[in-house]
């Protein structure tokens, strides 16, 4: 995410420091100081980690040998693209990518025709909403493997009301230009759309009057809260005496899609939409301090006093959390489901492990925030998918720490246990999941470098964690692993023991450091014949059907990188491990998310989002900020008067191939 906001922070620091101010007290070793102690710097550069030792080889020589091994281990066969900073996207040679729907576009039978001069929060609620973030595919018919049919799960995460209003550009501290129709309109683009696509002919389209069409909202839909913190005191506001039912989602970044056909959409940075203060002695002082409440982003709370804690305290406590949605039955009810934990949640990819249980990996997008796992009490029934309705309320949460062994160990997160008692403030499970972060500190979880996507591999049993990057790391906690103030972001890989995702251990190892290996000898990258393939801000990621992993970016821009964001492919074994090839560059200001294939591999979906958000600390080369009325891009559609719309691209090969 890249979106310039904040109030008094607004001019200096970027989104992802505004929503990534340190609030973690835990004086727990950090990932990076484990990493130094474990391999120390000259061994992490020559041992396991070690960048390719043809990097270390000068002239022709080393061009005819990396070719050589290149040509004998590279698993991806396209052409890389070059990295560059460009208004439009690009693709590698022989693919095409096609923009398959675009903020505005018609979600519901009777939305009306997108209007960038008219627009309404009634007409939005029908459209396609703003900022698509993560992407999941669900085949039809259910219980298929149709890699031609189905639908098409969409999280839209947050909106940029300077690209999306004539005449706002940027708020000010007081919020004079944000009027309720505006606001109510950004609530609308919020949330996330179910739409039906299909393939024909060779192209991929929206079915337009589908019986699965749906719209979620964080202004007009209503969702039930169940497991432990389901009806406790502590959610209960003056709108929902039971504690039971809340309004809306937001920001919601990356996700799942379960064994079951459900849409797990992950609420992140909830914290930034509310505004008010409580008291320092309120009985949710100390938690709504450890999530950053309240971030004060959005006007929402001038018309809704939801959103003031000043007026519902424990509004908060109800955003957080991962919503289990149903996309093959609209009439549904979404379901948060608290068993899950409360933090600001990356992603929630799951997998069936060899007992039958499911595991639900995920990340806390927050500097020097942890790592975590779900495990269902009760293993899935892929027969009945009926009997798989509540199965997501029962089961234990665990939090990683990364040891010096080259451990994983995964804490759980249950109360009576260890230090999760009445004496530090815990009188039940639901208390442990509304303050899961106050929990894991206790525990001594280890602190991370933004984990965002957390993607298990079901070929080779391993998980990658993307960490994004930590600008709050200062030069004097520099280690291997984090060789540089302000960490540009690398990618752990956890191996599970005998493809085992529900063991309490695990072992881990650094799959890459990133940023440019010809200015920075720390970086490990095991490819020495391209400027292209390095990449900072490693954030979403896929694995294909091959089990290859794919990333994509957030955070490379003209001042950290001279490249755009884009989808990078990366080999994970063999000779070249830790290489990265350039599949796609996103225009101009855009973040790269939601890569997802189809189940044979032959078509890839990717999210673009926020195209044009440019300032000028970041985009150098334009000398301006962007604005609805004079944007860095167009993109897609390139018309004068029509802003820059986030879309969905689906890319297939031309000669109808698998992707890669």
């Amino acid at each position: 995410m890249s979106l310039i906001k904040g109030r008094d922070l607004r001019d200096t620091l970027s989104y992802e420091d505004s929503e990534n101010i340190p609030t973690n007290p835990s004086d727990a070793p950090t990932l990076g100081d484990v990493i130094n102690a474990r391999f120390g710097r000259r061994e992490v550069l020559r041992g396991a980690l070690a960048v390719s030792a043809m990097a270390a080889i000068a002239g022709p020589a080393a061009g005819l040998i990396a070719k050589e091994a290149e040509a004998a281990s590279q698993s991806f066969d396209f052409e890389e693209i070059e990295a560059a900073l460009t208004e439009t996207h690009a693709v590698a040679p022989g693919y095409k990518a096609d923009i398959l729907i675009r903020w505005g576009d018609k979600v519901m039978a009777d939305a009306p025709a997108f209007d960038p001069m008219n627009q309404s929060a009634a007409a939005q609620a029908k459209q396609f909403g703003y900022n698509n973030d993560y992407l999941g595919f669900v085949p039809l018919p259910y219980g298929s493997n149709n890699s031609e049919h189905g639908l098409l799960v969409v999280n839209q995460e947050y909106t940029n009301n300077e690209l999306m209003f004539p005449g706002v550009g940027e708020y000010d501290d007081t919020f004079s230009k944000a009027t309720k129709e505006i606001v109510d309109i950004e609530m609308a683009a919020h949330g996330g759309s179910i739409i039906e696509i299909k393939k024909e002919n060779g192209s991929w389209g929206v079915v337009e009057g589908s019986k699965y069409a749906r719209r979620i909202t964080a202004g007009g839909t209503e969702m039930l809260l169940s497991g432990p913190a389901a009806g406790v005191a502590r959610v209960k506001t003056s709108d929902d005496q039971s504690g039971k039912r809340v309004i809306g989602t937001f920001n919601n970044c990356a996700g799942g899609v379960t064994p079951w056909g459900t849409y797990l959409m992950a609420e992140e940075n909830f914290h930034g939409y509310f505004a008010g203060e409580i008291a320092a002695d309120h009985p949710e002082a100390v938690n709504h301090k450890r999530y950053g409440v309240a971030g004060g982003w959005y006007a929402w709370s001038k018309y809704y006093d939801r959103f003031d804690v000043s007026k519902e305290p424990n509004e908060p406590n109800r955003f957080g959390w991962v919503v289990e949605v149903d996309p093959l039955d609209p009439s549904s009810t979404p379901v948060k489901r608290t068993a899950m934990g409360r933090f600001k949640h990356e992603g929630a990819e799951s997998i069936v492990n060899k007992d039958g249980r499911v595991v639900v990996y995920m990340g806390d997008d927050q500097r020097f925030d942890y790592v975590y796992k779900f495990v269902s009490a009760r293993p899935v029934d892929l027969e009945n998918r009926e009997a798989n309705r509540d199965l997501l309320d029962e089961g234990t949460l665990f939090v990683a720490r990364f040891e010096e062994s080259g451990k994983v160990l995964w804490m759980p997160l249950t109360f009576g246990e260890g230090p999760l008692t009445p004496s530090n403030g815990f009188e039940s499970q639901a208390d442990v999941m509304i303050e899961t972060r106050r929990a894991a500190d206790l525990l001594g979880a280890t602190p991370m470098d933004r984990p965002e996507d957390v993607e298990p591999n079901p070929v080779t049993g391993k998980v990658y964690v993307m960490l994004t990057n930590n600008s709050k790391r200062e030069a004097d906690n520099l280690n291997a692993a984090n060789s540089r103030a302000k960490n540009p972001g690398h990618i752990v890989e956890i191996t599970t023991p005998d493809m085992d995702h529900a063991a309490s251990e695990a072992t881990w190892d650094i799959l890459v450091l990133c940023g440019d290996p010809a200015s920075d000898e720390s970086v490990t990258w095991g490819k020495a014949t391209s400027n292209n393939g390095w990449f900072v801000a490693p954030d979403n990621c896929s694995v294909d059907n091959r089990g290859r992993l794919w990333v994509s970016t957030d955070g490379n821009s003209a001042k950290s990188s001279g490249r755009n964001d884009g989808l990078w492919a990366m080999e994970t074994e063999g000779d070249l491990r830790g290489s990265a090839y350039n599949f796609f560059r996103c225009p101009i200001g855009a973040e790269m998310c939601g890569p997802k294939f189809t189940p044979d591999g032959k078509t890839l979906f990717l999210a673009v989002q926020h195209p044009a958000d440019a300032g000028v600390d970041k985009w150098e080369p334009f000398g301006r900020k962007s604005t609805f009325e004079d944007p860095a891009t167009r993109w897609p559609d390139f018309q004068d008067g029509m802003p820059p719309r986030p879309s969905v691209v689906v890319i297939t090969r031309e000669d109808g191939g698998e992707i890669g």
